[in-house]
Formats: C-alpha cells, sequence, structure tokens
C-alpha cells in the first residue's frame, strides 16, 4: 500500500511509494528536481533531501528547508565512481583506494573542486563532499537526474529521518516529492574522510565505516577525535582551518 498523501496529487508534498509506484514516483522526483525543488529520497543510511546541485536557488531552498546557513555545505551524491573526475580536481591514491573498496557505500570523501565546477554548494571553500550509496533506488534517480546536493532529511539540531513520516513530519511542503522506500538501515551516518588538509586524509565523522578499515587503504589516514556529537551537521568545509563539524546523518 501506498502511503498515505493528505497533500494535492501534484503538490507540494506529494508522497510515492518506491515499492508500489515506483515509475511514477522516480518520474515525479525527476521532474521536481528539473523544476529547481526539493525531494526527499531513501539512502543506505538515512533520507536524505536533494536538489539539483547546479541551482543556487534549489540549495538555498534545501538549506532553508533544514534551517541551516551557507557555512554547512551539503554533500554531492551521485551514481557511479566514474562521476567522480567532473566534480574533483584531484583524487589521492589513499582516496582511490577507499572508492575501489567501499563504493558504493557508506563513505563521503571531500576533494578539491575544480574551479570551472559551476556549484554553489555554500561556503565550501573550493572542496565538495561526494558519495555514491549503496542504494539501488537511490543510485537509479541519480541516473536520472545526474548528482544531487543531498543532506539528511531533518530540520537542523533533530535527529535524521529512517523513514518517510518522519522527514514529512519535520520537512513538511518544503519539499515536493517524498519517495517512501520503507525504513533505513540508520541512524548512522555516513563516515567522511577530508583528503583536502592532507595526502592521507583525516576523519571528520565516525560513522558506518571504521577507521581501521579506512587506514587500510590510505596508512596515513588521521583520526581526529570528536568534541561534540550533535545530530545535525555537516563537516566545515571553508577557507578556515578544517574542522570536524558537528555530527549529520546526510545523504546520508
Amino acid at each position: 500500500m501506498s502511503a498515505v498523501n493528505e497533500s494535492e496529487p501534484n503538490g507540494p508534498g506529494r508522497c510515492l511509494d518506491l515499492r508500489t509506484e515506483h515509475d511514477e514516483a522516480m518520474a515525479a522526483a525527476g521532474r521536481a528536481v528539473c523544476e529547481g525543488r526539493p525531494i526527499v529520497l531513501p539512502t543506505d543510511t538515512v533520507y536524505g533531501v536533494g536538489v539539483d546541485p547546479f541551482s543556487p536557488e534549489a540549495v538555498q531552498g534545501l538549506l532553508d528547508a533544514k534551517r541551516r546557513g551557507r557555512d554547512m555545505p551539503p554533500p554531492v551524491l551521485i551514481a557511479e565512481p566514474g562521476m567522480l573526475p567532473a566534480l574533483a580536481s584531484a583524487v589521492p591514491p589513499g582516496a582511490r583506494r577507499m572508492i575501489a573498496r567501499f563504493w558504493p557505500g557508506a563513505l563521503t570523501l571531500i576533494l578539491r573542486a575544480p574551479t570551472s565546477l559551476r556549484m554553489d554548494l555554500g561556503e565550501s571553500g573550493g572542496t565538495i563532499a561526494v558519495r555514491v550509496p549503496d542504494h539501488d533506488d537511490a543510485r537509479e534517480l541519480l541516473r536520472r537526474t545526474g548528482p544531487l546536493a543531498v543532506s539528511s532529511a531533518n530540520v537542523s539540531g533533530r535527529p535524521p529521518a529512517t523513514d518517510v513520516a518522519a522527514a514529512r513530519s519535520m520537512l513538511g511542503d518544503s519539499v515536493a516529492v517524498y519517495l517512501d522506500g520503507g525504513p533505513t538501515p540508520g541512524p548512522t551516518a555516513s563516515t567522511i574522510v577530508d583528503f583536502t588538509r592532507g595526502y592521507g586524509g583525516r576523519m571528520l565523522r565516525a560513522g558506518v565505516i571504521g577507521f581501521e578499515a579506512l587506514r587500510e587503504c590510505s596508512p596515513g589516514l588521521e583520526d581526529l577525535p570528536r568534541a561534540d556529537g550533535g545530530p545535525d551537521a555537516e563537516p566545515v568545509r571553508s577557507s578556515r582551518p578544517a574542522s570536524a563539524g558537528r555530527d549529520d546523518r546526510t545523504g546520508g
């Protein structure tokens, strides 16, 4: 049975069940992205809210929906590792080994973005956080839309959603289409590793993939103990010194 939808069939907040309305759901989400409107989608960690990363207005809509500022730019999800060269100017050997072992999967890598990249994700300081989710429906949608800027489907400061009802209760009509794929494996988030501040990388957030497993791919990887544990934040990727940021269950 489809998730209950109290909104107009084609209005804001439309909810479609990927298990019973798959084709219609994918088409509706694709249209919403093309129109610059946010969507909610399941991933292999938690639910995410996604928009066209090439549209500054759409990215601002995502940030507004989450009630967060431009100092916390969202990551970008892609369908295949082969799409990474278009988004990153350099991928160090340790990052390449992590990609070979853990993508698709719950690993987000922060890399240098090429100056030609036409994405305004916020105060990113010339970097980009990228992930290939291990979720068939998410990757099918990404093949349809191209890359998506995706952050956890929650209002800042609240726990990330692991089902579509929780996402809707927080984001409401700020989202055009909700894709219901059932409960996600969360609430544990993707692990974040920053390769822009050191050749071997630095862990910014603990997540599904542990430090020791990642260090097998990059022996110079630095662990970064976390002083907080807030439920909702991206790593800080600005011109300031790298920071662990607050914890976010993003895009997951």
